[in-house]
């Protein structure tokens, strides 16, 4: 067994972020990881993906980016390499997936595949981005239609020939739609609730202007409905090198078939809802509201006046079913999301739908904290640029922690 004062569960920009902070602290620690280094941009991206945030807004605690292209967006094997470089001093376990997650008397016991530990903390990190929603209508698909998530697809040549359905308007939908749709085949898009946003706005890039209103550090503390807003879609954004927006209008223009919500499957039929009207209207809105605090900023800095991206256009009516096999679709990408998968977890803590309490990150039992998730402190709490005020935060009550059970032991 190995013993140590904290854990750290995930080896991802969360999880790095914590190490450095506790090791600032001088907190002895090891950060578990089931693969390697920033396992999941390694094994679970596509492989045109780059991020959605600039390259200026890749910052962890002592490390930013360096390179010739602030404004630009890391490929995969960049952010790999970045978070490869952040690991240096790192004290990482490769290859250790925790199975069992027990309370102990004073300490916490791990069992992982590389072997037993004990820690008196432990963070859990990790992220958002864990285990992709698949809807249970799947299971009612036939077994000779193809379905993929974002974290399995990785280009359209792997596809089976034919036409593709993608499930959700989203980030990752969006993008993945665009790419398939260019590779020849025909593209329907299923959507449900998104984020539109342009991707530059009156001469900046739209995460710049969010960033200078302060909405990326919006504390969860003031908002109505937190749990409303750690469910809100992904921002409908894509990195591209000419800083392009993608949206419903531009997929429709380019020849993608836009239709509703899925809201049933029968055998090769997918039922449709004729609610398109109500959800871009519903982005719309959402887009509105959030130019109209970005431009109270961009007046104050003399930014050059530009118009707000216009309501989309009217859509053809959804179809109320569509027969899979009459349309030629043999594949379906369901970009519907992720959820937390806390199997291994044996400890007093998730609430009815298998998410960890906690307020801030520190959970009700005693030690254990849980570190890059969607508004864990503030809007940005799951970005490259926002985890390491969190990480911050969580070190400080990891130490004092540490302290009270130093006391307690002594």
């Amino acid at each position: 067994m190995r013993i140590t004062d904290a854990i750290i569960i995930g080896a991802g920009q969360a999880g790095l972020a914590m190490s450095h902070c506790l090791a600032a602290r001088g907190i002895g620690h090891l950060v578990l990881e089931r693969g390697r280094v920033a396992e999941r941009w390694r094994s679970e991206r596509w492989d045109s993906l780059r991020l959605l945030t600039p390259n200026w807004m890749s910052r962890l605690p002592g490390w930013s980016y360096l390179g010739p292209d602030p404004d630009g967006f890391m490929t995969m094997p960049e952010v790999i390499a970045y978070l490869d470089g952040y690991a240096t001093r790192a004290p990482v376990v490769p290859g250790a997936a925790v199975c069992a997650l027990h309370g102990a008397p004073g300490c916490f016991r791990l069992e992982t595949t590389a072997g037993i530990f004990a820690a008196r903390a432990v963070v859990i990190a990790t992220g958002q981005c864990d285990v992709p929603h698949i809807p249970a209508m799947a299971a009612e698909l036939p077994a000779e239609i193809r379905q993929v998530t974002p974290s399995s697809y990785r280009n359209p040549s792997l596809l089976p020939e034919g036409g593709v359905l993608v499930v959700g308007a989203s980030a990752s939908g969006i993008q993945i739609a665009e790419e398939i749709h260019r590779s020849g085949r025909p593209v329907t898009l299923a959507v449900g609730s998104h984020t539109r946003l342009p991707r530059r706005w009156r001469g900046r890039d739209i995460l710049d202007w969010m960033a200078r209103a302060g909405v990326l550090a919006d504390p969860v503390d003031r908002l109505r409905d937190p749990a409303a807003a750690r469910g809100q879609p992904s921002l409908q954004l894509v990195g591209r090198p000419d800083h392009s927006s993608l949206d419903l209008g531009t997929l429709r223009a380019a020849g993608v078939r836009i239709v509703g919500r899925v809201d049933a499957i029968s055998g090769g039929r997918v039922a449709l809802r004729d609610d398109l009207p109500q959800t871009t209207a519903i982005a719309q809105r959402t887009l509105d509201r959030l130019l109209a605090r970005l431009g109270a900023v961009a007046d104050a800095e003399g930014a050059p006046q530009e118009e707000p991206p216009a309501p989309l256009a009217s859509f053809a009516p959804s179809p109320p079913v569509i027969d899979l096999a009459a349309a030629g679709i043999r594949t379906v990408v369901w970009a519907t999301g992720f959820r937390r998968d806390y199997v291994w977890l044996r400890l007093p803590v998730l609430d009815a739908v298998g998410e960890i309490h906690h307020v801030g990150g520190v959970t009700p039992y005693p030690g254990l904290y849980v570190l890059g998730l969607r508004f864990l402190r503030r809007r940005n709490s799951n970005f490259l640029d926002g985890v390491g005020a969190d990480a911050e935060a969580l070190a400080q009550e990891v130490s004092a922690h540490l302290e009270i059970r130093g006391r307690a032991a002594a």
